[in-house]
């Protein structure tokens, strides 16, 4: 475990060095005593998505997200595992169904949001921490029961979707920048 917890911090130092302002509140929740890893630490804990591209990288997967009622990217809670790279790719195979998963390394995204009081769990802050997760050959989605539905999404036009959940939008921008300054890094094998 502080293998993984010591990866995790040196991945969002590094991020930091990019975004620091999005990156202060993480660290200083990563060095909190009680375990930020756990969904019963209500003042605020880490969870973990994916930004799950296709093949192409033309193309992200969303879901109608069952609790929050948004298209939002899949994702879910550590429930104490500090590898939130491996949970991030759990998360995308659970909720989608898909196989064939790579993680691309590194984070992609910090997102710390507001999650309202539900079926009496009172409201709390999550620290999202977003990889990207490409598809293989099979993009046949069988949507769980966390979801509404399911959906490919061209990134180009939900990056101008005004209709769209903000952090989602920012993470189209980012993603299509990157193809931008790095298009044979970010190509599928």
């Amino acid at each position: 475990m502080g293998d993984a917890r010591s990866r995790f911090r040196q991945e969002l130092v590094a991020y930091a060095a990019q975004c620091p302002e999005q990156a202060a509140p993480f660290l200083a929740l990563l060095d909190d005593p009680q375990d930020p890893f756990r969904r019963e630490r209500l003042a605020g804990h880490f969870t973990a998505s994916c930004w799950l591209v296709d093949r192409t990288g033309t193309r992200v997967l969303l879901t109608h997200h069952r609790k929050l009622g948004l298209w939002l990217q899949l994702g879910g809670h550590a429930d104490g595992d500090p590898d939130l790279a491996r949970v991030a790719l759990r998360e995308a195979e659970e909720e989608s169904g898909l196989s064939g998963l790579t993680l691309v390394p590194g984070i992609f995204d910090l997102d710390r949001h507001w999650i309202p009081d539900y079926r009496g769990v009172p409201a709390h802050w999550h620290y999202d921490v977003r990889y990207v997760v490409r598809a293989g050959v099979d993009e046949a989605f069988v949507v769980s029961p966390e979801s509404l539905a399911l959906a490919w999404r061209d990134i180009g036009e939900l990056a101008q979707d005004a209709n769209a959940d903000a952090s989602v939008r920012r993470m189209a921008g980012k993603w299509l920048a990157q193809r931008s300054a790095h298009p044979h890094r970010l190509q599928q094998a």
